[in-house]
């Protein structure tokens, strides 16, 4: 079997046995698109070109190239890309061995998660205009209940509900949760949702598949679309921070830590199946509160205190 054909049978295999979102197809036909590229820019595309002929030499080989080209995180993902794949086309008898099994993955850096303070996420809204009914509607859901950008384009309109203040989401595995919807975003969705309907009325409803979000040809709004629409947000707010989407969940998190939650309900309303996970958030605030020490106290060496 050749690459492209093994890839074809996996993505197909992703989409319909595993359900994954688009964006993680996505992200594993790249992971396996820059696979093969390093193949054939080296000269070993056509020796190959059948996918049982790949071994660990060439996959140890591809990972090192990737090494200070990309974060230890993104390389880790690759390589598990090209795990997964093989695994499934051992399952499929297309190859006898997983040459991808016994490669070690980079060890992972934990860089804090980066989020807007509570005066960036006030002047985000207050500076975006009404008039822009819909993606008031999209960051106010994200902030409010945490969302993962994936999730809130998955959405469809049954999924929310406004009169009892709650989002359900399917996570990943397709694990279902139920997260609470705050006061502004309720009402951000139900500015939304008139012009939702305004936008059905105009276009095919079949073309949406019920989905919460549409673009304005009446189809559901992507992940991409949504990146592009915060940045132009962002440069009518005046914050010219580098932030994406998820920015939103991770302030969801920090400000809900800081304002008293605790550990376990922000782990349940951001889905995660780890604790560990979670407990990310608590470098942050720890974080804020050591300047606030530095500031503020008469020993911290950088202190009011000093100042005699």
């Amino acid at each position: 079997m050749n690459f492209q054909e093994a890839v074809k049978l996996f993505k197909r295999h992703l989409e319909t046995e595993k359900v994954r979102s688009r964006e993680t197809v996505r992200a594993y036909e790249a992971d396996l698109r820059d696979f093969f590229n390093y193949l054939e820019s080296s000269g070993k595309s056509r020796e190959l070109k059948n996918v049982n002929r790949v071994d660990q030499f060439h996959i140890r080989a591809f990972i090192a190239s990737r090494f200070g080209r990309l974060k230890k995180t993104s390389v880790g993902r690759k390589l598990a890309s090209i795990r997964t794949f093989f695994r499934f086309l051992v399952r499929e008898g297309a190859v006898s061995i997983n040459p991808a099994a016994g490669i070690r993955a980079p060890k992972r850096e934990h860089p804090l998660p980066r989020a807007l303070s509570v005066d960036e996420v006030d002047r985000f809204f207050s500076r975006n205009p009404e008039t822009a009914k819909r993606d008031v509607a999209i960051f106010e859901l994200l902030y409010s209940s945490g969302l993962r950008v994936g999730e809130l384009t998955s959405l469809k309109l049954h999924d929310i509900d406004l009169h009892n203040g709650w989002v359900r989401v399917m996570g990943k595995g397709n694990k279902e949760r139920y997260v609470p919807v705050g006061a502004k975003a309720l009402e951000a969705m139900h500015n939304y949702l008139v012009l939702r309907k305004f936008i059905e009325t105009k276009t095919l409803p079949i073309l949406n598949g019920g989905a919460l979000f549409l673009n304005s040809r009446g189809g559901p709004l992507s992940s991409r679309s949504i990146g592009r629409i915060l940045k132009s947000c962002l440069d009518k707010a005046g914050l010219t921070r580098d932030a994406s989407p998820h920015a939103f969940r991770h302030s969801f998190a920090t400000h809900m830590l800081q304002g008293g939650a605790d550990l376990r309900s922000i782990q349940e309303m951001l889905g995660h199946s780890s604790l560990s996970t979670t407990q990310r958030y608590t470098r942050v605030d720890l974080k804020s509160l050591m300047e606030v020490y530095d500031k503020a106290h008469p020993r911290s060496g950088t202190g009011k205190g000093d100042e005699r």
